[in-house]
């Protein structure tokens, strides 16, 4: 890797030389190059915002070299397989980077002009994900001792970007950014705290936080148009309508006990977005998310119709209409007691077979995706755990990727997980659509008869092992 870099680097000095020297060039441009290490695919894809920069092929030894004519400076997002990862690009960067698709985000490494920054942005994502987990026990302690711990954690941040900031010659876009992240992180922490917090009674908690606990919400632009295609931006807006939906939902429910599969809940959510974010594009990836969470997880068709009217209500975009009733339409072959559609699905020998062909029993049916490698061995290793528990019961595995039978193959020998009741569709992108599969932690429960019992269940959720229970003892 040290000579791959070194030879790229030398080529982006030459190239830079020449850039120079022609006085037609404003020097804005940036290089974007690197290697992918077990790539799904020959090619990755460059954005900024809503629009498509470059699909970049990887040469033969899966690498790459990408030169950006008149940059915009600012947020990209580079996309390979189903991962994706943000970089911030200005004028003159050179950023090379190298990553696994086995490990995507904990691999990723940049070199080159730019390298700093981006480094630092990929160690704070890192560590935030870390940190989830350790603030989610957090959220069991008293309103005040939990703001005490979480406002520690983000000074902690704050020093550390200090620190950085000293140390390197940084942009004010940098600085801007970084900051940012440091917000939203922080803030959606305190918006998920009433959820985390043990108790049915959310209205009753929300009255008894600290009167200036959100206190920050006076800053929130529901409109940013900087950062509105930025991940963690939308991911703390999600975390705000989450709870200010809570509040306005308890306004006319009183104590009633608080569920998430609540289409009151749920449609007060979408009135707030529309009430409070005036920007198309925000607006129509609030309203497409929330809807297409609320549906894929319901077992209430009135609930899903009304979900499905107020989203059709309050959003322009013809395209997200019609993707949300065909999603609807699909949902609604997979009611408990149809059976699947017939889908052809291929074994590691490359063996073909109809998919309702190998249910001969009781029978749970999951997914994986090498572009959700976490999720991929979680979901091995819980499998695992219940064959032994539940040998009368048969668990199926399907790789939803189009990425051929060989590479697939490989991952499983690699983790040194067995090939056995492990298929991948012959027709990926039909396959998919037929059985509505998002998200990819959807699992179906088939009974002996080959009807389907539920299409929206979840191997990891605290009731599936009570509905395996239920789907063996009918």
């Amino acid at each position: 890797m040290k000579i791959y870099v070194s030879i790229l680097l030398s080529s982006l000095m030459f190239f830079w030389s020449c850039e120079k020297n022609s006085s037609s060039t404003e020097n804005n441009i940036a290089y974007f190059g690197g290697e992918i290490i077990n790539p799904t695919t020959k090619f990755l894809v460059l954005e900024k915002g809503e629009h498509k920069t470059d699909t970049i092929r990887l040469d033969g030894r899966n690498r790459f070299l990408y030169k950006i004519d008149s940059l915009k400076e600012g947020i990209y997002t580079f996309k390979h397989g189903g991962e994706y990862q943000s970089i911030l690009l200005e004028p003159n960067d050179s950023v090379l980077l190298r990553l696994n698709t086995l490990e995507f985000d904990e691999s990723l490494v940049y070199t080159g002009k730019g390298a700093k920054k981006n480094n630092y942005f990929i160690n704070e994502f890192l560590e935030n994900e870390k940190e989830e987990k350790y603030i989610l026990k957090l959220c069991q302690l008293e309103p005040l001792e939990y703001l005490k711990r979480v406002d520690s954690l983000k000074q902690r941040r704050l020093d550390n970007l200090e620190r950085f900031t000293k140390k390197y010659d940084v942009s004010d876009l940098f600085h801007k950014i970084a900051l940012a992240n440091i917000g939203f992180n922080y803030n959606a922490s305190k918006e998920m705290y009433p959820f985390m917090h043990y108790g049915n009674n959310k209205g009753d908690f929300l009255i008894k936080l600290p009167d200036d606990f959100y206190s920050y919400r006076e800053t929130i632009n529901y409109n940013d148009t900087f950062f509105k295609h930025y991940h963690n931006y939308h991911k703390f807006l999600r975390s705000n309508f989450n709870n200010i939906s809570l509040e306005a939902h308890y306004k006319h429910k009183g104590d009633e006990r608080f569920k998430w599969s609540s289409a009151c809940f749920n449609l007060d959510r979408l009135h707030l977005i529309d009430s409070l974010v005036t920007d198309e594009s925000i607006k129509d990836e609030l309203l497409y998310y929330f809807t297409i969470k609320y549906i894929s997880l319901s077992n209430n068709p009135k609930g899903n119709s009304l979900i499905l009217a107020s989203f059709s209500e309050k959003t322009n975009n013809e395209f997200s209409k019609n993707s949300m009733e065909h999603y609807v339409r699909a949902l609604q072959k997979l009611e408990p007691g149809s059976k699947l559609p017939s889908i052809p699905i291929l074994d590691y020998n490359n063996n073909e077979y109809e998919i309702n062909s190998v249910i001969n029993k009781p029978t749970i049916i999951t997914f994986w995706s090498n572009g959700m490698y976490s999720h991929f061995k979680d979901n091995y290793l819980k499998i695992k755990e219940l064959t032994v528990k539940y040998p009368e019961v048969n668990f199926i595995t399907i790789n939803v990727d189009d990425i051929g039978l060989e590479k697939p193959k490989q991952i499983l020998k690699d983790c040194k997980f067995n090939c056995d009741n492990q298929y991948l569709f012959k027709n990926p992108e039909e396959s998919k659509k037929a059985l509505v599969i998002y998200p990819v932690t959807k699992t179906f429960i088939i009974n002996e008869n080959k009807e389907i019992v539920r299409s929206n269940a979840n191997i990891f959720s605290m009731s599936f092992e009570e509905q395996l229970l239920g789907l063996i003892n009918n």
